[in-house]
């Protein structure tokens, strides 16, 4: 087992960076990396059903993190493409297949059904994982196709519901198909259970894990974290098959309702590792199950039948594209991103075959179409980003405003009375803050009060990422370590050049590491708050506000420009000290210059004033002004 994992990790290794310098994207690197080492190329590894069925795990994960992406209320929004626009894609798509496979090609009504179901979804893993990769997926095409995606996930329960109808076999071995324990209950049993599991889900997400997440958090023991969060992956997982559901549809329920929660960003940082390597595993035993000699020997045929599979599917797309107004570019976007077979199909086939509904060459062949037009589908993402870099000379057209994500968008780590102020102030003026806070105690205080901040370590990159840094134009550092606080600041300069970078200084010495560091802007935390105490002190022994308030702003602009010289001799004890006793005489020297300055400018008004009123009254007066007096 090491050794097959030895190998898995060497393809991966070898093939995926040359891909991606190649421009094919990492997941047709994968691909790539599992036609080498599969047992029609190399040779390296054999029959890959097993390790297959451990890697749709990734599909599981990758639906989680969708659903964590998903607030409800931005699910309700798109509500319309998903039953529209997915509904009717699934629909026509089956029917059109059933029509070439039923009239052109003579199967049985039950077998072309199934072919039809089976072939109208697309690759939930390939199109989101390239769409991402190349930064569509928030466009117009990349929502409307994920949309149809959730629906192909959904509608992957009444399919699996229908096959054992379509059944040659007895449907007696319907319940060893999906090992479900449901399944020889009566239809009505089996939907009321679904119904309850799938409330349960939703519940036990919204009042269950978010206080146990909270509970393991104050451990401060990130492991247990990670081991919770996946534990409820997988127990969510195995619920929904057991009672034979899709597990990603649960796991995707489960996203959506956490979606809400402050410990979203951490269980992003934390899954997603598990879900990249995962997702790469089941790339890399799809490009391993083609069968390359049953390609060899029908070749015209296979290819054939891609094309006419990616031909109708894009007809289809392409016309729902129309009558659903989406922009002109984004129709061919939309229509090439999920015009391939889907991972789903895998899945679907073991179930006809156990049933009898195809034999085995259909089987076989099905495959191996489904296999190769995953195989294409990256490269027809990569035609149409060769078609967009062609017409980049030509007026380019925007995305929608509704579309466009804000610019005016600011990621403050640390929420304490340092941070809420700021983000307060930035909040009132329109702009979209993302919070990172650490302490569970303190989150939880604060949403009580209504605000919207997430549990996580702000220097983990990965997390930095998911709160958005790759789009960010501020990074607010406002925590109480100064070392974490210089930990983050290099991080997001390593991978974040286009932030700008404000941080919160905790003493002097702090500020000379972050002035070194080149930040755009700090502040020491208690510098004003004391300088203004200062100012109505000096007012209290009898100053005046104007003379306070002008002692205070001397004070505050010295001593900035003291920190601004001294940083460059910190670390250099001799020259330090020095430097800092005649900065202390300097600011002496000045404030009591200006105090000079400022009573020889009162005695000169009110001499002046005084000799004023004595040429006023030695003046004659004119007999005209006497009625003035």
């Amino acid at each position: 087992m090491l050794e097959i994992a030895l190998i898995y990790l060497a393809a991966a290794i070898v093939a995926v960076p040359i891909a991606k310098r190649l421009g094919l994207g990492s997941v047709l690197g994968y691909l790539i990396a599992g036609i080498l080492i599969g047992p029609y190329a190399l040779g390296v590894v054999g029959d890959q059903t097993d390790v297959m069925h451990f890697a749709e795990f990734g599909v599981v994960m990758m639906l989680f993190l969708v659903g964590l992406e998903l607030q409800p209320s931005r699910l309700w929004t798109l509500r319309h493409s998903i039953l529209g626009l997915g509904g009717l894609q699934v629909v026509l798509s089956a029917a059109a297949i059933f029509a070439f496979c039923y009239w052109f090609f003579a199967m049985h009504w039950q077998t072309a059904l199934a072919i039809g179901l089976m072939l109208a979804l697309s690759s939930t893993a390939i199109v989101l994982q390239s769409l991402e990769e190349k930064g569509w997926l928030k466009q117009e095409a990349g929502q409307n196709a994920f949309s149809v995606l959730l629906f192909q996930d959904i509608a992957i329960i009444p399919i699996l519901a229908l096959l054992p109808l379509l059944a040659f076999a007895p449907q007696g071995n319907s319940k060893d198909v999906n090992d479900s324990i449901i399944a020889s209950w009566p239809i009505w049993q089996q939907v009321g259970v679904s119904v309850a599991v799938i409330a349960a889900i939703i519940a036990g997400g919204k009042y269950v894990s978010a206080p146990l997440f909270r509970y393991i958090a104050q451990t401060h023991m990130r492991e247990i974290f990670t081991i919770f969060a996946l534990f409820l992956v997988v127990a969510i997982s195995l619920v929904m098959q057991s009672i034979g559901l899709s597990p990603a549809l649960g796991t995707f329920l489960a996203g959506v309702v956490l979606a809400e929660s402050e410990f979203r960003h951490e269980l992003e940082a934390d899954i997603e590792p598990f879900k990249g390597l995962l997702l790469g595993l089941f790339f890399i035993t799809v490009g391993a199950s083609i069968n390359f000699e049953l390609l060899f020997n029908q070749f015209s045929t296979v290819i054939a039948l891609v094309v006419l599979l990616i031909v109708i599917k894009a007809c289809i797309l392409f016309a729902l594209a129309v009558t659903f107004n989406i922009s002109s570019k984004q129709k061919l976007l939309f229509t090439l991103a999920l015009a391939q077979g889907g991972e789903f199909a895998f899945v679907l086939l073991s179930v006809t075959t156990t049933l009898s509904i195809l034999t085995p060459e259909q089987t076989s062949l099905v495959t191996l179409v489904v296999a190769v037009s995953m195989l294409i589908a990256p490269l027809l993402l990569m035609f149409y980003e060769q078609l967009q870099k062609r017409s980049s000379s030509t007026k380019p057209e925007f995305d929608k405003p509704e579309q466009i994500s804000t610019a005016k968008h600011v990621i403050i780590a640390g929420y304490g009375r340092f941070g809420q102020i700021m983000g307060r102030l930035l909040h009132a003026q329109g702009y979209e803050i993302t919070v990172l806070d650490h302490s569970p105690s303190q989150i939880e205080l604060l949403r009580r009060f209504g605000n919207t901040v997430f549990y996580g370590d702000a220097a983990r990159q990965e997390l930095l990422e998911a709160a958005g840094a790759h789009t960010a134009q501020m990074l607010v550092v406002a925590i109480d370590n100064p070392d974490k606080t210089i930990e983050i600041i290099k991080l997001a300069h390593k991978n974040y050049p286009q932030l700008k970078i404000v941080a919160r200084a905790i003493d002097r010495r702090h500020a000379y590491q972050l002035l070194n560091l080149k930040v755009d802007a700090f502040n020491r935390e208690t510098v004003d708050s004391a300088i203004n105490l200062a100012i109505e002190s000096l007012q209290l022994l009898g100053n005046s506000k104007e003379d306070a308030e002008r002692a205070g702003k001397l004070f505050r602009d010295h001593d900035r420009a003291a920190v601004l010289q001294l940083a460059e001799l910190w670390g250099d004890d001799a020259s330090y000290g020095v430097a800092v006793r005649q900065r202390m005489e300097d600011l002496k020297q000045v404030l009591q210059q200006d105090k000079q300055a400022q009573q020889n400018l009162n005695t000169c008004d009110a001499n002046d004033y005084e000799n004023g009123l004595t040429e006023l009254a030695d003046k004659p007066k004119k007999p005209d002004d006497a009625h003035l007096e």
